[in-house]
């Protein structure tokens, strides 16, 4: 997963072109600047991306085991609370426009798996992050269809189902900012068989 500095960077970058992504109809807005040194690039910036990364920081900024910039942290959370507040119908769009598309991503990967266990189970701790992405995405999205919540909750049956429990699938220094009782899917690993 990526490091404090990455995601700093994203969100230190992305906020700026918050208003007119909200506005726009484009669901992947491109940021244009280089990742850090060894990190990898970029993904086109999205709400969830926003968001996974704002909750990685604040991962970051409370984890014991490392020394971040909790005031510069804050300061970015508090400036994307300020653009949600103030485009809210928008951001709601948005967010439900993405969740649709995440969905369906995360749907793709876990009919590989079933199709083909061994081939797709050790892509798991990254495919994994589109399902958090749908957990923050439902919390701005204000409502989601009956359908889209019918397909979530079959899909989490089925991970459930198969998931071997485990450790933290990320850096464990950010593992309190995703607890098990709401991110059950980030512990554990899905077996080859």
């Amino acid at each position: 997963m990526p490091s404090f500095d990455y995601d700093f960077a994203f969100l230190q970058r992305g906020i700026p072109e918050l208003q007119g992504y909200l506005l726009s109809k484009e669901l992947y807005w491109p940021l244009g600047f280089p990742a850090p040194t060894g990190e990898p690039p970029y993904p086109r910036m999205t709400l969830g991306w926003l968001l996974l990364a704002q909750r990685r920081l604040q991962g970051w900024v409370n984890s014991p085991r490392t020394s971040t910039q909790p005031n510069a942290v804050h300061d970015l959370s508090r400036q994307l609370d300020q653009m949600r507040a103030r485009w809210r119908t928008a951001w709601e769009k948005k967010a439900a426009q993405e969740f649709s598309s995440r969905l369906k991503l995360w749907a793709d990967f876990l009919n590989e798996y079933r199709g083909d266990h061994t081939a797709h189970a050790s892509r798991y701790g990254y495919e994994v992050q589109r399902r958090v992405l749908l957990a923050l995405l439902a919390e701005e999205a204000g409502q989601i269809s009956p359908p889209e919540k019918e397909l979530l909750d079959g899909m989490d049956h089925f991970l459930r189902a198969v998931l071997k429990p485990g450790g933290f699938v990320w850096e464990e220094e950010i593992s309190h900012a995703f607890p098990t009782t709401d991110c059950w899917y980030l512990y554990g690993s899905l077996p080859k068989r």
